[in-house]
């Protein structure tokens, strides 16, 4: 049997997620895809919420949602591989929540034919108003848009610390989330590999990834 379609991959999810017990706390799923990959099927969900993911969270987010498939008749005896990830770090902002849990991060907006590279602040969706903290001569100041001009607006990767004066004018990161100026004492960013084929379970990389809002679990089915 072939595996089922995207439709009904997020049909499953979401009933299921509407039940007590699922995961820890509500979660909005961002996308789902289902692709080839060889002889298997590659079924990759992308889940956030405002207070982010703890490892361990996001893998049993992954193990309910196996199970959930797993249980699904249309599956058969088709191989696939299941993903459940985070938004990577260069994700496009479409959505007002997405805006929120932006707060902090570079990006780059494009309004009519302008591209313009700020830092996000205060998001006022009720009133259709974004803050960008840009740069100037005199130092950062803000800029509000509005959210009907965007044409497009993209998270941009830093590979530095972002200036202090830019995140204290930006009102800093948004409460649960990765703030490059107090990091965890541990790394956030690992990926977790539960490979249904291995005697050893779960596997930790923490060399995944050097931007730790991008995690994932991935599992491997037979």
């Amino acid at each position: 049997m072939p595996v089922p379609s995207r439709d009904r991959v997020v049909e499953l999810i979401s009933a299921h997620a509407a039940n007590p017990g699922f995961a820890e706390g509500e979660f909005d799923v961002e996308e789902v895809s289902v692709s080839k990959a060889g002889s298997r099927s590659v079924v990759k969900v992308v889940v956030d919420r405002d207070a982010g993911f703890e490892l361990d969270v996001l893998a049993a987010i992954s193990r309910q949602i196996s199970g959930m498939l797993d249980a699904a008749t249309e599956f058969g005896d088709s191989p696939y591989t299941l993903e459940v990830t985070t938004p990577g770090v260069d994700r496009p902002l479409t959505e007002p929540r997405h805006w929120r849990r932006a707060r902090g991060r570079a990006v780059t907006v494009t309004i009519g034919d302008e591209a313009v590279d700020g830092r996000v602040g205060e998001s006022r969706p009720e009133v259709g108003e974004i803050d960008l903290v840009i740069k100037s001569r005199s130092g950062p100041q803000v800029r509000t848009i509005r959210s009907a001009d965007i044409r497009s607006a993209v998270v941009r990767v830093e590979f530095s610390p972002p200036n202090p004066a830019e995140l204290a004018l930006a009102g800093g990161v948004a409460p649960g989330r990765y703030d490059p100026l107090d990091p965890p004492d541990e790394p956030t960013d690992l990926d977790v590999d539960d490979d249904a084929d291995s005697d050893s379970g779960a596997d930790f990389d923490d060399a995944a990834s050097d931007f730790p809002t991008d995690q994932s679990s991935e599992s491997r089915h037979q």
